[in-house]
């Protein structure tokens, strides 16, 4: 069953880079989001983070940015799971 922060990751990536509806809803750990998803391209990465950070009322420092993070939505939302504690 998705938690909270589960479904809210999947509304935040849908309303940022313009997903079809129910396209998120199909994401497991493995779906590869940066250099798979289309729509998450470099430009895409600042504006989700910026959704990420008002959304969700967490900081994303500089230096906790790595690639591994946008790689799939597992790694995304054991990011974000992690920063809301």
């Amino acid at each position: 069953m998705p938690d909270d922060t589960d479904q809210l990751l999947r509304q935040i990536l849908t309303d940022v880079l313009g997903l079809k509806p129910g396209q998120a809803e199909a994401f497991d750990n493995d779906t590869g989001l940066f250099g798979h998803l289309p729509e998450l391209d470099s430009m895409a990465v600042a504006g989700l983070l910026t959704e990420l950070e008002d959304r969700l009322d967490i900081i994303i420092e500089d230096d906790e940015l790595e690639g591994e993070m946008l790689e799939t939505y597992g790694a995304l939302l054991a990011f974000v799971r992690a920063k809301r504690g």
